[in-house]
């Protein structure tokens, strides 16, 4: 039976109880609002540790001002159903009251990971991130944690945060989820209008362009970049507008002249109020 957990006190108790009986324990955290991109997450989970925890919490201080914090979706109920379902026994729904008690001060800097593309968009974005991650670690203390790759350069930002403060944890990397159509899986995806939904295949469609562009022989960054805009143009007719899409290094998100070994192209771009991320792996073959 699913038990879903509001205090730390209480979910540090229930890990320990697992941990005295010899269980793995994996840990996924969530914002909510699940869809199958969690799910898989979930089953991931699910089938390399003993005991799942899986968290559902808004993050406030991960929000800059005048984001989505306000509007972002919230079903709880349906997500414990949902995760009930998966077999789940232990959810974590603290409030933001316990996870940031009135005498809270310290914050986690992320570093040099977190200054470009996203960093540079949403400004404060990642310490709120890497603050919350660090804590959830904290709390539940897992032997995995399990994280998906649609959030690249937050996956790589993590998987330095632990490394680099000495936590513990087995960081998971766990594929993207589409839609049918080649979408990825996000809640904010509820809020595209139908217009919108369709314009916003741009993004996956700007990222499987420069992945043709490099089977083709072309190794030239701004020709890659090019192709991933001109696709997005063709495709959004103007309704995305891109905030990068750019070619980088797959470990450091540095920006590559030319792909001579596997890269990432990551993009984002906005389509009226919703702003939608992706990426994908660029392997250019064999000489």
């Amino acid at each position: 039976m699913i038990e879903r957990i509001s205090s730390k006190a209480e979910v540090r108790w229930a890990v320990a109880e697992a941990r005295r009986e010899n269980k793995r324990v994996g840990f996924v955290p969530t914002m909510g609002a699940l869809h199958e991109g969690h799910l898989s997450l979930v089953r991931a989970a699910c089938a390399r540790t003993d005991v799942v925890v899986v968290s559902v919490f808004v993050n406030p201080t991960q929000f800059g001002p005048g984001e989505d914090f306000e509007a972002y979706p919230r079903s709880v109920e349906s997500d414990i159903e949902m995760l009930g379902a998966e077999g789940i026994e232990l959810v974590f729904t603290p409030s933001p009251e316990e996870m940031y008690d009135a005498g809270h001060q310290v914050d986690v800097e992320p570093g040099p990971l977190a200054r470009r593309w996203e960093g540079t968009v949403r400004p404060g974005h990642f310490g709120g991130v890497a603050t919350v991650v660090t804590k959830l670690l904290g709390i539940v203390r897992p032997d995995l944690a399990f994280f998906g790759d649609k959030d690249y350069q937050q996956l790589k930002i993590i998987q330095r945060l632990v490394l680099d403060l000495d936590l513990g944890v087995g960081v998971v990397a766990c594929p993207t989820i589409r839609e049918p159509d080649g979408l990825a899986m996000s809640s904010r995806n509820a809020y595209l209008t139908p217009e919108q939904r369709s314009a916003a295949l741009g993004i996956p469609e700007a990222l499987e362009a420069s992945a043709k562009a490099l089977a083709w022989g072309e190794r030239d960054t701004a020709e890659l970049e090019l192709a991933m805009r001109q696709a997005a143009e063709q495709r959004g007719g103007g309704a995305i507008s891109l905030d990068y899409a750019a070619v980088v290094d797959p470990d450091t998100l540095e920006p590559l002249a030319r792909v001579e070994r596997e890269a990432r192209a990551i993009i984002a771009g906005r389509l009226g109020a919703t702003r939608l991320i992706d990426n994908c792996a660029l392997i250019p073959p064999p000489a």
